[in-house]
């Protein structure tokens, strides 16, 4: 534990000059960096000789068009790890109104397939980046599934025609409706 303390006492005197805050959660640290300073102070945790987070693990974004005390619609949330030192730390970074912000990809080269996800999942769009395009959805889709106001049916359905020999796009055939579970109990389960 005395690790991670001055892992945190460290980061503390160093992070004001980026415009950052830090907190501990479930035993984590987590910072939240501002959308400008974001690949000056990954640069920054990547190549200082005391923190050498020299690993991304993970990006992932946030939908926050339900949360009411967040500004930004989208977060984009960097998972590092130091490998040398076995530190780990979460940085939060909200992106700006047209949902940009800058590509990690010269820091990390994963970064290149995990911003890709990002963007086909989320419509957020890494400035800079070598090869920003879909990656999981198919060419022709329309929309960003893991925003919260995508349908959960989807927009559109495919099936095979035999007819065409080939799979054919079409408009969503299922019609809404309002499941109620069933509950079915044993004969005389009122009775006493």
């Amino acid at each position: 534990m005395n690790n991670f303390n001055s892992l945190k006492d460290k980061l503390d005197t160093e992070i004001a000059r980026f415009d950052a805050t830090s907190k501990i959660s479930f035993d984590q640290i987590i910072l939240k960096v501002n959308n400008e300073n974001i690949l000056s102070f990954l640069n920054f945790l990547k190549t200082d000789e005391f923190f050498s987070f020299d690993t991304l693990i993970d990006i992932t974004a946030i939908d926050n068009s339900e949360l009411e005390d967040n500004l930004a619609r989208f977060s984009v949330v960097y998972n590092l790890l130091s490998t040398t030192k076995n530190h780990r730390l979460r940085v939060f970074c909200d992106c700006d109104s047209n949902n940009t912000i800058e590509s990690a990809v010269d820091l990390w080269p994963v970064a290149n397939w995990l911003e890709r996800e990002i963007f086909d999942m989320f419509g957020i769009i890494f400035l800079n980046h070598p090869d920003l395009r879909r990656i999981l959805t198919d060419y022709g889709f329309k929309g960003f599934p893991l925003r919260k106001d995508f349908p959960v049916s989807g927009n559109t359905e495919l099936r095979y025609d035999p007819d065409k020999k080939r799979v054919v796009y079409e408009p969503i055939s299922i019609a809404e409706r309002e499941v109620i579970p069933r509950v079915k109990r044993e004969t005389g389960y009122s009775k006493s």
